[in-house]
């Protein structure tokens, strides 16, 4: 008999934690993987949340597809205290257009021990997408 089950059908996508060190380096590395064959790139929080609705890289809208993170510790120390303090520092000193009263409460947060990481931000934003399952590796 054939099995059919979802994982068989799930298209699977690996981000390498090797590849980079830095938001940076995340950007360009899930860009590679994500926007292959495409003129568009990756450069924001907000855009990565965008292209993980599908329909304009490598899988489609609502696709099943599976995330696998290589090298997720890495990327957690990496992408950890020391790199969110640095991120919402500069886009302090930016100033407009972002809020920096939200970012000075996110970074107080940071500070305290309460906050997200760079690593938890985008950990969140993918599994706030429904169609994608996140293996950390």
């Amino acid at each position: 008999m054939l099995n059919t089950s979802n994982n068989n059908t799930r298209k699977m996508i690996v981000i390498h934690g090797g590849h980079f060190s830095s938001l940076d380096g995340f950007y360009e590395e899930v860009s590679k993987v994500l926007m292959k064959d495409t003129d568009w790139e990756v450069g924001t929080l907000d855009g990565f949340d965008d292209i993980l609705y599908g329909g304009f890289g490598v899988f489609e809208n609502k696709e099943e597809i599976e995330i696998i993170w290589k090298g997720a510790q890495k990327s957690k120390e990496d992408l950890g205290f020391k790199a969110t303090r640095e991120f919402y520092e500069n886009k302090i000193k930016q100033g407009k257009p972002f809020n920096t009263e939200l970012i000075q409460q996110k970074l107080d947060d940071l500070n305290e021990g309460k906050g997200q990481t760079l690593f938890d931000i985008l950990v969140e934003i993918i599994e706030s997408h429904k169609n994608i399952t996140l293996k950390l590796d």
